[in-house]
């Protein structure tokens, strides 16, 4: 297979991994400040949670908004990328289940949101969890350069 004209982008895996945690650090990071300092996080509780029926919607509005907000900016940082991925993502499956079920993959217009966005998330975070942060993280400066899976250059 390394015939193939796009075999040699192997040699960017970790720059793949650094863009994969920035996008999905930067996304993370704007819903948990909108929960944090534009909703509040007591209103997304009572207002938001509490109607789903999740239980201890304050307090499960704190950790949501903790995740998103402190996580994101970690995973921009490649700082704890591992545990954020993971925490991210029941986050994430979690909202899938109780949000965005109902209305689907994809949002109908004026439906409420799809699962779309939640499932392209997930798949980074994914491969954040399963292959490390890569080379340009803190997590590698950490760890004396092996912050996870090397892929090979092709």
């Amino acid at each position: 297979m390394s015939s193939l004209p796009l075999a040699g982008l192997g040699r960017y895996s970790d720059f793949g991994l650094l863009l994969a945690r920035v996008i999905v650090g930067v996304v993370l990071f704007a819903h948990g400040y909108q929960k944090l300092f534009d909703v509040g996080v007591a209103n997304f509780g009572d207002a938001f949670l509490a109607p789903l029926g999740v239980p201890l919607p304050g307090l499960a509005a704190w950790i949501v908004a903790l995740v998103e907000f402190v996580g994101g900016l970690a995973l921009i940082l490649g700082l704890l990328s591992r545990v954020v991925a993971l925490l991210a993502t029941i986050d994430l499956v979690v909202e899938i289940l109780l949000v965005t079920l109902p209305v689907g993959l994809i949002a109908p217009i004026g439906g409420g949101p799809g699962a779309e966005l939640n499932l392209a998330l997930i798949a980074g975070l994914l491969v954040i969890l399963l292959v490390g942060p890569g080379r340009y993280s803190v997590d590698a400066g950490l760890t004396g350069g092996d912050p996870g899976v090397r892929v090979r250059p092709g």
